[in-house]
C-alpha cells in the first residue's frame, strides 16, 4: 500500500547511490510509496523562495513541467512557494516527483497540501524522511532536509530566491557535492531574484529554456522536434507577440498600443524573453 511507512538502509543494494555518497548520508529513510529504482536514475532538484511570485509561478510552471514530462524526477522539499509548485508542475506533466520532508514521516507538512501529498503517492511518487513518527519540523531540520534534496540530485535548479533564503543553502550543498547548478533569471527589481542573481554571478548556468536542463541529462529535444514555445500563449501573451511581429516597441509604447498599464505587461514580457520568443536590445522588444 502506498499510504504504508517503508524503512530502506543506506547498506540497501536499493539505497540510491548519489545519496549514499555524500557526506552525512542518511542511515536510513522512511518513505511512503512505491520505491522503484528507475525513479532515481534521473532527478532534477528544484528549489526556491516561499514568497514566489507570479514570475516565478509561470517559469516553474513551464520549465518542471517540460522537465519532468521527459523523464526526470523531479525532487523538492514540499513547502509552499516554488517547492510545491515544482511537484505540482511534475504532476500536471504525468512525471514523477519525490517530496523530501522535514519533519516525521507520519505527518503532512504543511497539513493543508494534504491533497497534493496523497497525488504524489498515488502516481507513482515518493515522500521520504530521515525521521520517524510524527514528529514536527525544526529550525534545524529544514537545512539538513536540503542535502538530501540536493544529495539525490544529478543537478540543482534555483527558480527565485532571496539573498537569506534556504535556497542558497541547497545550492551551496551542490556545488559541494560536484553536481550542476542552475539558476533563472529574474528581474533585478525582485527581492527574490537577489539570490539567483548572485548564483549566476558565481557561475551557475543560467537556464533559459527546458532545453539547457535537459541538454544535462541527455534528453535535449531532437532538431526539429516542436518545443511548445509558440503554442499554447494566453491572450495578453498572443496580443504582445501579434504586436512585436509587427514591429519593436519599447515598453511604453506597446503598453499603450494594447490599451494596458506599462507594469501590467512586466511579468509577461519577462517570461517571453526567458523563453527566448523574444530579445529585449536598445530599449525595445522585438521577436526573436
Amino acid at each position: 500500500m502506498v499510504r504504508d511507512t517503508h524503512i530502506i538502509y543506506k547498506e540497501d543494494a536499493l539505497y540510491p547511490a548519489l545519496l549514499r555518497g555524500i557526506p552525512d548520508a542518511p542511515a536510513r529513510l522512511y518513505y511512503k510509496g512505491t520505491w522503484a529504482e528507475e525513479l532515481f536514475t534521473d532527478c532534477l532538484a528544484v528549489v526556491g523562495s516561499r514568497h514566489m511570485t507570479s514570475y516565478g509561478r509561470r517559469v516553474t510552471e513551464q520549465l518542471v513541467g517540460e522537465v519532468a514530462s521527459r523523464g526526470v524526477t523531479i525532487v523538492s522539499g514540499f513547502m509552499y512557494g516554488i517547492d510545491v509548485a515544482a511537484h505540482k508542475a511534475a504532476l500536471g506533466a504525468g512525471g514523477k516527483t519525490i517530496a523530501i520532508m522535514p519533519c516525521g514521516i507520519e505527518r503532512i507538512h504543511p497539513e493543508y497540501q494534504e491533497d497534493i501529498y496523497w497525488r504524489i503517492l498515488e502516481t507513482g511518487g515518493l515522500v521520504l524522511s530521515e525521521y520517524e513518527g510524527d514528529s514536527m519540523p525544526a529550525y534545524w531540520t529544514y537545512p539538513k532536509r536540503n542535502r538530501i534534496v540536493a544529495g539525490l540530485s544529478k543537478a540543482t535548479l534555483v527558480v527565485e530566491a532571496g539573498l537569506k533564503s534556504g535556497s542558497l543553502i541547497t545550492a551551496e550543498l551542490t556545488r559541494m557535492f560536484g553536481r550542476k547548478l542552475f539558476a533563472v533569471p529574474g528581474p533585478i527589481t525582485s527581492e527574490v531574484s537577489k539570490g539567483t542573481t548572485k548564483l549566476l554571478k558565481e557561475g551557475a548556468t543560467l537556464v533559459a529554456s527546458s532545453d539547457d536542463i535537459l541538454e544535462h541529462y541527455g534528453k535535449k529535444r531532437a532538431s526539429g522536434q516542436a518545443s511548445g514555445r509558440a503554442s499554447g500563449k494566453n491572450d495578453l501573451e498572443q496580443k504582445i507577440l501579434d504586436a512585436l511581429q509587427q514591429e519593436p516597441f519599447e515598453v511604453d509604447l506597446l503598453a499603450r498600443t494594447l490599451g494596458m498599464a506599462a507594469s501590467t505587461l512586466g511579468t509577461t514580457l519577462s517570461l517571453l524573453e526567458l523563453q527566448g520568443i523574444i530579445k529585449h536590445e536598445g530599449g525595445k522588444y522585438y521577436v526573436d
